[in-house]
């Protein structure tokens, strides 16, 4: 077994994971179902579940099936679910009396949350499916699809409120005892010793230790981490404790931010802030993970990587999902079992661990950890271009590892970046690809063997004109599949499959153009993570924002970064760090010489 922790940490981070959780538990109901496509009903054949669940069983003897997960939030955060999860339902015992307190003791509850159209329709399911014998009673109704998608749409508030998986009592933790606003957890000075007061950072760790000390052989660290504010200063401590006690276990991060954190430019105090916030948070960050992906474009709307999805950008219901099917879609390889050429070959190929991923990407002519995550969401129905290529080809970890080939084609020309500050159209020699294609439809809408997949890409790579070193290619024909609380983002000329339609039909809610699960079934994504000199802006603003508002004489942010606990030597660490970056990927920098 290679098993796979998972750390959410933050507001947005958890919204993206619920996303992530729900992608999961909808494959696994869709394996078990007769009527399902094909596709779904053989994907266990392949694609490991067990690495990211555990087994076990409740109190009762009931066996349960959870995720590996520790998800971190403020006080207040789960909505109307329990901390325990909703599998678990005893409450840990507490008691009342302190033996050595002889006054008056008073308890102040909070009311509890009702649920929402979408979860009381779970709780009547499971209700039903543990044995209801005497029928439904008054107060179980049908609750209509259509009711619950509209619901969802105008009310979601807390990342529980559309998620339909079941945790561990172990995987919620609310940071108990720091009573503050989310908007006003905006900074990371606030966040900065949150893991360290008390014994948050003891009792975080205790949760992370019951996941990996019951794992075999634990493959690496998925983290998702908020990077906006003080649970970016919370992530980086978490980090630092992780990479003391799992020094050999790599970590993956994905640093995630919805559209809505944006910073009115006229508002010179707030920018200085956010800006100085950005530099420190990155650094500190990278310098703690194997492999860290930059999530989070300024507007997911107006986005290239949206053009066939209806997003509004002030629900992070809605951002947060494109994200997770690029966090879901990119680590498809990470759980493909081998098991044997027919399987393989048939319904996947391309296997790859944590640990041989960071390798692909960071391994090679220069030490660079930071990686760019492209989508194509959906991807096309693959071209009638020839399938014959005369390009030279070797396997890799399984894969296929693509010899000098990157140009514009059917899947590459449609994938776009949800990385921000990125140039476009670079032309790098030194850069390193990772791309899935997973539930790729062919001419007439027909689902592509991986053969096909396969041909259609190389035939790409071969007529490129810019040229990485090599790509790893994973594919699979298992699909995204859209769960019914997905949000309603896909334009009209996505088909029930994810196919480009030419003549749309409407949308089956009237009130609005977009479709969502009711429409949409699933769809095709393309994935690409990528080393490459495309995001030296994204670096580059980080470095002198660093030294031009923090470090120099005179410093709009030094007082403010020295009230988050920074001193000035602590500083020139990073922007040495950050510039050695920089002199990684363009030897020509003005960073260069700074970096010897």
């Amino acid at each position: 077994m290679r098993e796979i922790v998972t750390i959410q940490v933050g507001g947005f981070a958890n919204f993206v994971g619920s996303h992530y959780w729900n992608f999961q538990d909808e494959l696994l109901g869709l394996a078990d179902d007769p009527d399902s496509d094909p596709a779904f009903a053989n994907h266990q054949q392949y694609l490991n579940m067990d690495v990211l669940y555990r087994t076990g069983e409740t109190h009762k003897g009931i066996p349960t099936y959870t995720p590996r997960l520790v998800s971190i939030d403020l006080q207040g955060s789960l909505g109307s679910l329990s901390s325990r999860g909703s599998l678990y339902n005893e409450e840990a015992s507490s008691s009342s009396v302190v033996p050595t307190w002889s006054g008056s003791v008073f308890t102040s509850t909070s009311g509890v949350r009702e649920k929402n159209l979408f979860l009381q329709s779970l709780y009547e399911e499971e209700h039903d499916r543990l044995g209801s014998t005497t029928g439904k009673s008054e107060s179980h109704r049908e609750i209509s699809d259509k009711d619950i998608v509209e619901s969802l749409e105008n009310g979601v508030q807390f990342w529980t409120d559309f998620s339909k998986t079941h945790y561990h009592p172990q995987s919620l933790y609310q940071l108990s005892g720091l009573w503050v606003d989310p908007m006003e957890f905006d900074n990371y000075g606030i966040g900065k010793d949150v893991f360290s007061e008390s014994s948050r950072g003891d009792e975080i760790s205790e949760r992370l230790r019951f996941f990996t000390e019951e794992s075999d052989h634990i493959q690496g660290f998925q983290f998702i981490a908020d990077d906006s504010g003080g649970f970016s200063a919370l992530s980086a401590d978490l980090l630092e404790s992780i990479v003391d006690d799992y020094p050999s276990t790599p970590v993956v991060l994905y640093t995630v931010r919805g559209p809505a954190y944006q910073v009115n430019p006229r508002d010179r105090k707030r920018t200085v802030s956010s800006n100085i916030h950005d530099a420190i948070s990155f650094s500190r960050l990278s310098s703690l993970s194997k492999l860290i992906v930059p999530l989070g474009l300024p507007s997911l709307s107006t986005s290239k990587a949206c053009s066939f999805l209806q997003i509004k950008d002030e629900k992070p219901y809605h951002s947060s999902a494109v994200y997770a099917a690029a966090i879901h879609s990119i680590g498809l390889p990470f759980r493909m079992d081998t098991l044997g050429p027919t399987v393989s070959s048939s319904y996947a190929s391309g296997a790859l661990d944590v640990n041989g991923m960071i390798q692909t990407l960071a391994g090679q002519a220069r030490q660079n950890q930071v990686a760019i995550l492209d989508i194509a969401m959906p991807a096309p129905t693959l071209s009638g271009t020839s399938l014959n290529t005369s390009l030279s080809l070797s396997f890799f970890s399984a894969g296929i590892l693509i010899m000098f080939g990157c140009k514009a084609g059917s899947f590459l020309r449609n994938l776009e970046s949800l990385t921000p500050e990125i140039s476009e159209d670079v032309e790098d020699v030194h850069t390193v690809e990772s791309m899935v294609v997973h539930g790729a439809l062919g001419s007439g809408s027909h689902r592509a063997s991986i053969a096909e997949v396969t041909d259609a890409v190389n035939a790409e790579y071969e007529a490129a004109s810019t040229r990485p070193i090599f790509c790893h290619l994973s594919t699979a024909r298992c699909p995204l599949p859209i769960p019914l609380p997905f949000p309603s983002i896909f334009g009209n000329r996505v088909g029930q499959n994810g196919e480009l339609l030419s003549n749309p039909d409407p949308p089956s809610t009237s009130s609005s153009s977009s479709r969502g699960s009711l429409d949409v079934h699933s769809i095709p994504i393309a994935a690409r993570l990528r080393s490459s000199a495309a995001i030296l802006p994204f670096l580059e603003n980080r470095l002198q924002n660093l030294g031009r508002l923090g470090i120099r004489l005179g410093a709009p942010a030094s007082e403010l970064v020295r009230s988050w606990g920074f001193g000035k030597d602590e500083l020139e660490d990073m922007e040495q760090s950050l510039s050695k970056m920089v002199a990684a990927l363009d030897p020509r920098s003005e960073y260069s010489s700074e970096s010897d």
